[in-house]
């Protein structure tokens, strides 16, 4: 069968390609900071990356649905092993235990691919439970969110323990718009939502307020990666060491100017400059102009994906393109954030640009995803059936309750 890919986005990810094997290129070759060829593994790993995203988007929605909790369950399976795992096989980097180390292929990161299990298992379990025709309760409501959260939490904790708070924050930025469109009550989740934002004022106002505790208790509780991570953000001068990277990346992003110093000419040394701090070098070496154009590309690409999910015929892709969404825009959005000192450093990449192989083969899936998407609603066009679904939130409830009377 002859796929029918959307070709804006395929162009879009032919030209992050290039950017990103160009200026993996110049980081990696300046102050004699590495010897790896990361941009043959780069090449590879696109290659790679192309060909799963094409087999994803050969799968239909029965053939997605069929895989989701195999693939969660193999996926969980790995992160546990990872756990009890020796050193010759799972060497911690950075102070994380994050990575399988396979010899010829390299790293291997478990949790980057917890994203696809989560979005597929999630969005089954939401349209299992709005077709189940009960009505809509609060009670039901906090049925299915429970079902999520005993789906969801036990990973996120074995992620947590790694540890690994950036792939958290992005586990969460794509499971918002996922409850947020499931139907549930908007009441409830305003509620639950009060929850968190009372939890982090209160962190706010004891940070200002009562220093010393804050630090002592709830820093303490932290490790002492984390620990040093906040406080480079929160005090770049007083912990001068541990805000080094955020500081390098903004310098290097402040004197590209407008125009940049040119290709192969950054001049200002930042750790991880090919894989969290891309976008430092091509703010360096092509100024304000070059960054602009890698975020108007960030903006189109997402875009296009919003196209696609609004023309979803079936809650359970649109609930994927949601999630897809959520989480790319906040990757973005925390990885440029992190480089001029607007966030903490988190160890998030740039979708597309850095280099790492297990981010860019999951984002590459993710997109194959997009592009199933595409193809279901393309094809629904030309079938004759009596089914009829809405997927937005409380419409489709409410259609679910009124045949249900």
């Amino acid at each position: 069968m002859k796929i029918q890919m959307d070709r804006q986005i395929n162009t879009y990810l032919i030209l992050f390609a290039l950017i990103s094997c160009l200026f993996i290129h110049s980081s990696s070759t300046n102050f004699g900071q590495y010897s790896g060829a990361f941009v043959v593994k780069q090449i590879i790993f696109y290659c790679i990356g192309f060909v799963l995203m094409y087999a994803v988007a050969r799968l239909d929605l029965k053939q997605l649905k069929k895989i989701s909790w195999p693939f969660y369950a193999v996926i969980v399976l790995l992160l546990i092993v990872l756990i009890f795992a020796p050193e010759s096989i799972a060497r911690p980097i950075n102070h994380a235990k994050s990575w399988y180390q396979i010899k010829l292929i390299g790293t291997f990161q478990p949790s980057e691919f917890l994203k696809f299990a989560y979005l597929l298992v999630v969005a089954k379990l939401i349209e299992s439970h709005n077709t189940k025709g009960q009505v809509q309760t609060y009670i039901t409501d906090l049925w299915l969110l429970t079902k999520i959260a005993i789906v969801v939490i036990p990973p996120m904790l074995i992620v947590y323990k790694q540890p690994d708070t950036g792939m958290l924050m992005l586990y969460t930025a794509m499971l918002i718009p996922m409850i947020y469109f499931s139907g549930v009550k908007k009441q409830l989740l305003a509620i639950i939502t009060l929850i968190p934002t009372v939890i982090l004022s209160t962190i706010v106002i004891i940070y200002f307020r009562f220093n010393s505790f804050f630090t002592e208790k709830i820093l303490g509780g932290l490790s002492p990666h984390q620990v040093s991570r906040i406080n480079g953000w929160l005090h770049p001068f007083e912990f001068s060491d541990s805000a080094f990277q955020t500081k390098q990346g903004l310098l290097a992003i402040g004197t590209g100017l407008l125009g940049g110093k040119g290709y192969l000419r950054n001049n200002v040394y930042v750790p991880e400059k090919h894989t969290d701090f891309i976008f430092s070098t091509i703010a360096e070496e092509t100024g304000f102009i070059g960054g602009a154009v890698v975020i108007v590309l960030f903006f189109l690409l997402l875009h296009r994906m919003v196209f696609h999910a609004l023309h979803a015929k079936k809650q359970f892709t649109f609930l994927i393109a949601a999630g897809i969404i959520g989480l790319l825009a906040f990757q973005i959005f925390q990885n440029i954030g992190m480089t001029i000192g607007l966030l903490p450093v988190t160890g998030v990449t740039l979708p597309f640009l850095s280099y790492g192989g297990s981010s860019l083969l999951s984002n590459l899936m993710l997109i194959g995803l997009i592009h199933a998407i595409k193809l279901s609603y393309s094809s629904y066009m030309f079938q004759n059936t009596d089914e009829k679904e809405v997927r937005f939130g409380d419409e489709f409830t409410r259609e679910k309750n009124a045949h249900s009377i």
